[in-house]
């Protein structure tokens, strides 16, 4: 067993990871799924999931990238600019950043909606009370009262005043079908996935090729300096950003390792 795994298995609680360990953040994000699906938020095959972002992130450095910074900035302008903002919650999501997709949630005005491939009534509504823990004032998901078009299986099952009404959505570690069903919908999608050549970045709006610990905050924190710009200033945000030069530069750092 090598020390990264031997640290891993010991730990019991997150406050137990060393901050100064160099796969800090991996340890962080390995120990949270783990008790997600302790816990029964978060499926088996999130585990799997996860792995596969691992990867990418080390090749990305385990930093927040430029372009990735630009996105970022991007989706704060969008979902300052929206009228009925959505926050989409899978059980990864719920599992890695509860916490801060409320915040997100508070900065923006948007609702929080959990949607699952895996759903179970008992699930849903043990994210939705784990995001009330960490200080989501409400949460949708729980009424399913209307379908995405094109999409079968229980992902396709919405809040009808949630994100089948929604004009932007974040849908950060989705996976690409939903993502291409949510499109031609004609919502503004923002993505945020470690994998800039799957499906859901490639279709969305706002690509942000980065670790969702990262994003989330990132895009919090935007969205705060942001909060008194007025609507010329977001929408030059908005358009200023290059989509296709973000998944470039993001696969560019993947592939080479250099900025």
């Amino acid at each position: 067993m090598s020390d990264y795994d031997s640290v891993s298995a010991d730990v019991e609680t997150e406050e137990e990871i060393p901050e100064d360990h160099p796969r800090y953040q991996d340890l962080l994000t390995r120990h949270r799924i783990e008790a997600g699906v302790e816990k029964g938020i978060t499926h088996l095959q999130g585990m799997h999931a996860e792995g596969r972002g691992s990867a990418f992130d080390y090749l990305l450095g385990e930093e927040t990238i430029p372009s990735a910074d630009e996105a970022e900035r991007a989706a704060a302008a969008h979902l300052l600019l929206a009228d009925r903002p959505v926050l989409s919650i899978n059980g990864n999501v719920a599992a890695l950043v509860p916490g801060e997709m409320a915040a997100l949630a508070d900065a923006v005005d948007a609702d929080l909606e959990v949607n699952l491939f895996n759903r179970t009534p008992d699930r849903i509504e043990a994210i939705a009370e784990h995001l009330r823990e960490h200080g989501a004032d409400d949460v949708k998901g729980l009424e399913a009262d209307a379908r995405i078009p094109n999409l079968d299986h229980e992902r396709s099952k919405v809040d009808a005043d949630g994100i089948y009404a929604a004009d932007v959505v974040l849908v950060p570690l989705e996976d690409g079908d939903r993502a291409e069903a949510l499109d031609e919908m004609g919502k503004t999608e923002i993505v945020i996935d470690l994998n800039p050549l799957s499906r859901s970045p490639q279709v969305a709006d706002v690509p942000i090729v980065d670790n969702i610990i990262r994003a989330v905050p990132t895009i919090t924190e935007h969205a705060r300096d942001l909060a008194d710009a007025d609507e010329a200033t977001l929408r030059a945000i908005v358009e200023d950003f290059d989509r296709e030069r973000a998944l470039e530069a993001a696969e560019e750092r993947i592939r080479s390792g250099e900025l």
